[in-house]
């Protein structure tokens, strides 16, 4: 099978510069996807003209001497759907989809993918993160990840910066230095 050169990951173009997504009339949907029917889902949606966003992180493999790089779902069996009534029965009629789940806080899925998209967009190398333990939550101050807030998880290979999809539980992480980052005091321990 050849690898496929890159498709977008999220429909329509400026998806993530919406200023009011309040205002919109379409909310997210997180759809659990048959196995590897990502990118085929978003490749019919995106036909349809349905919004959708599916994290996409490049993965480079040696075949025959050549370096190819093929693009994988960050979260796979996963796709992030910004639907309308009749979009979602449109996306559910594909017979690609396991379920769908309604998603109770919209703003914050919002926050959630946007911050996913800008970790993608730095070209650092991510690792997709399971079930995330709870760590120190941090704003980063620095660099081109600056204003971004997450986790710092320790690991065999040092200190991880993980952005988290509350709503599925899943994040992606990449490793950062100590020096741009800063702990968040939450107002509950400032009045300890």
């Amino acid at each position: 099978m050849p690898i496929l050169t890159a498709e977008p990951q999220f429909y329509p173009d400026g998806l993530f510069e919406r200023v009011d997504a309040t205002s919109l009339e379409r909310v997210w949907w997180v759809v659990h996807t048959r196995p590897r029917q990502e990118k085929s889902l978003a490749r019919q949606l995106h036909a349809a003209s349905v919004p959708y966003y599916v994290p996409l992180v490049a993965k480079r493999v040696r075949s025959r001497n050549r370096i190819l790089t093929s693009y994988t779902p960050l979260f796979p069996g996963y796709l992030f759907l910004l639907a309308q009534a009749d979009e979602r029965i449109t996306a559910l009629a594909t017979n690609r989809i396991v379920r769908s789940i309604p998603v109770a806080d919209q703003q914050q899925l919002w926050r959630d993918l946007g911050q996913v998209k800008r970790l993608i967009a730095t070209g650092a190398p991510i690792t997709p993160e399971g079930r995330l333990a709870p760590g120190t939550v941090v704003d980063i101050r620095g660099g081109p990840l600056a204003g971004l807030r997450g986790k710092i998880q320790k690991t065999a290979t040092g200190r991880r910066f993980v952005v988290e999809v509350d709503f599925i539980q899943r994040g992606a992480s990449i490793v950062l230095d100590d020096y741009h980052l800063v702990p968040v005091i939450d107002a509950g321990d400032a009045a300890e």
